[in-house]
């Protein structure tokens, strides 16, 4: 009777495993590199077979656009074989233009190994790719200019996994998808030819939904609370006006820092999308015990304007591609820079505009220490 049990549960085990892989097998998905499967501009795309296997080649400009899909969590795969040493995008939980993921390569990086932004992720917010407001999303990468590249992403809930060329030990490692969308269609971008994607939902080999730890929530001394005032277009060829500070009529609103401290004002506002500089105001209030000076440790994207208790402080810019930019390559950091910050005993307004004009915007505040003082929380 026991050998009956034993085999019986033995045959049961063995049906449930083949059923699950039968499944799993059933859930991949190879997509047919046809034209009636893609959205694209005219004469941007051709579908050939190149080295014995059906791909989509883009030439031309535009996102070429999987069509009648949407993809949540799961695996996706794909061999991609660079044209040109531009850049080669790919675009997941994509709703529109303006709000999508998106992971892609440095071409002109490669294939130097130690290149350290030769892959980046980042997310679309409101029109603006945040890659740089997001400096910790980007690694190097082992690279071919001249033939295929086996792309590997696993996606999972809030977190993200994307392996190179099979390199295990070198994955670009996402604890949070910074996108607006938990959903969405897939895209590519760039001139390079792509074969073999294969979609692989809910499989997502062990990854945590959940969003991984963020060491900086441990600091007390980042300033994560404050008062923002609504956007003012700032006049072309004037660096500031003091017309433009907030007096008795500005309207506050409040914001909190996400991720890493920071103060991210275009899922607030969006972006200037090259046009107008604009500008905000925002101010917190320090409390301290007695007269003293602390150091600010700032992160910023484009421009600042400090003031302390109404009087002008510290201006800086962190322009990309100028040599006003700062260290690391005009991303937003608290590496960016740092000044001393004069208190009064008691309240002490902190106010600061910041400009914008380029990509993302926004602040990474943090102190020194705060002994002798408090802030808002």
């Amino acid at each position: 009777m026991t050998k009956t049990v034993t085999g019986l549960l033995l045959a049961l085990l063995l049906a449930t495993h083949v059923n699950a892989q039968h499944n799993a097998a059933k859930k991949e998905v190879r997509v047919a590199l046809q034209a009636a499967n893609w959205e694209y501009q005219p004469d941007a795309v051709e579908f050939l077979t190149y080295k014995s296997v059906p791909t989509l080649k883009i030439t031309g400009k535009g996102l070429v656009i999987l069509k009648d899909l949407d993809f949540k969590d799961g695996t996706i795969e794909f061999d991609m074989e660079p044209i040109d040493k531009s850049f080669t995008s790919f675009y997941f939980r994509r709703s529109s233009n303006n709000e999508s993921e998106c992971f892609y390569f440095r071409l002109f990086k490669a294939p130097n190994i130690d290149a350290e932004d030769a892959i980046q992720y980042a997310p679309i917010i409101k029109g603006v790719n945040l890659w740089d407001m997001l400096y910790q999303y980007q690694r190097n990468a082992m690279i071919d200019t001249s033939g295929w590249n086996h792309v590997k992403l696993v996606i999972s809930g809030k977190q993200m996994r994307v392996f190179v060329n099979g390199r295990m030990d070198m994955p670009l490692e996402i604890p949070y998808l910074e996108g607006t969308n938990d959903h969405g269609g897939l895209a590519f971008e760039g001139h390079a030819i792509f074969a073999n994607l294969v979609l692989k939902p809910d499989q997502v080999e062990g990854l945590s939904p959940w969003p991984g730890t963020d060491i900086t929530d441990n600091d007390a001394r980042y300033l994560r609370k404050w008062q923002i005032s609504q956007v003012i277009n700032m006049a072309e060829k004037i660096d500031f006006n003091y017309a433009l500070l907030p007096d008795k009529t500005t309207v506050w609103d409040t914001i909190r820092a996400e991720r890493r401290g920071l103060i991210n004002l275009t899922r607030k506002y969006g972006g200037a999308a090259m046009g107008p500089r604009r500008v905000t105001f925002l101010k917190t209030t320090i409390y301290a015990n007695s007269p003293q000076k602390k150091q600010l440790h700032l992160g910023f994207s484009d421009e600042i304007y400090v003031f302390i208790n109404g009087q002008p402080l510290y201006m800086d810019k962190n322009l990309y591609g100028t040599p006003l930019m700062k260290g690391p390559d005009g991303r937003c950091t608290i590496d960016n820079t740092s000044f001393g910050l004069p208190l009064a005993q008691g309240a002490n307004e902190l106010l600061i505009g910041v400009a914008n004009n380029f990509y993302g915007w926004g602040i990474i505040a943090q102190l020194d220490n705060l002994n002798g003082v408090s802030i808002e929380r």
